[in-house]
């Protein structure tokens, strides 16, 4: 382990973490036996989508009869809540181990902590992130959005992505989910899909590198329309969950997704 104001490192046998809390709490670096696996950049890695996930139509939800007002980062919606633009606090560090937090504060409406956890082995991260209320119940999503490399370089090809879900959410114009449920579709994709077993994709690098990317969450978010990079996101609700299936957070009842990324090498 070693961390610098910038940045926190994380090490377990021959695999790296490098987490940024400054820049939203999101993974920098996933490197496994020297291998980045992850898209590179201040806006990419992997960062935390919290309280909600996806858009949230035009950046308006509910709680009860009170109607509340996202900024409107992606025209004319709202997107992947406020967790990855806010400095995070460095809660406990250890080898392989690592907890941060955030206070809920604005946009966001309501007051409440965020917790996220880090967990590296040398073959597994698991992270885990948590939402409480200190006194108002509010709808809340949490989820992840990793970018991770199509082609790690060499001979050995694009990513293959696999998966086996039992609905996809038909997307409109708008990019928001339709409320119909349909077969799933071929690549490419912007799309979510459901998963009422848990989420469970595997990414394939041909020759190099099997990801598994699982969770006992039922929502997963799989975007592939980049040439750099493919997006496999899960979470703990739809887009615009908040508005068509909100889950609330209260006093009693926190708010808890995790996921278990697994690999084992294929050379």
């Amino acid at each position: 382990m070693s961390s610098s104001e910038e940045s926190i490192r994380l090490a377990a046998g021959d695999a790296e973490l490098t987490i940024s809390p400054a820049n939203g709490c999101r993974i920098g670096s996933l490197r496994i036996g020297g291998t980045e696996l992850l898209r590179q950049g201040e806006r990419y890695g992997c960062f935390p989508m919290v309280p909600w996930c996806g858009r949230i139509e035009h950046g308006q939800f509910r709680n009860g009869e009170v109607v509340r007002q996202m900024p409107l980062n992606s025209p004319p919606h709202a997107i992947h809540g406020t967790g990855r633009d806010t400095a995070w606090h460095t809660a406990r560090i250890g080898e392989d181990k690592a907890s941060f937090t955030y206070e809920l504060v604005d946009p966001w409406p309501y007051s409440g902590l965020v917790t996220q956890t880090f967990e590296l082995t040398e073959d597994s991260l698991t992270l885990v992130l948590g939402v409480e209320t200190y006194d108002t119940s509010f709808p809340a999503q949490a989820g992840w959005h990793p970018w991770f490399l199509r082609n790690l370089g060499g001979e050995g090809g694009d990513v293959r992505v696999d998966f086996t879900a039992a609905w996809q959410e038909e997307r409109g114009e708008d990019h928001l989910p339709t409320g119909r449920r349909i077969p799933p579709r071929f690549s490419p994709w912007d799309d979510c899909f459901g998963m009422p077993d848990g989420v469970d994709v595997t990414l394939t690098w041909p020759g190099r590198l099997e990801l598994k990317v699982a969770s006992r969450a039922e929502w997963v978010v799989i975007y592939d329309e980049q040439a750099e990079a493919v997006c496999v996101e899960p979470q703990s609700g739809p887009p615009n969950g908040l508005n068509t299936l909100p889950r609330l957070v209260t006093p009693v009842d926190p708010l808890e997704i995790a996921t278990t990324w697994s690999w084992r090498d294929l050379s």
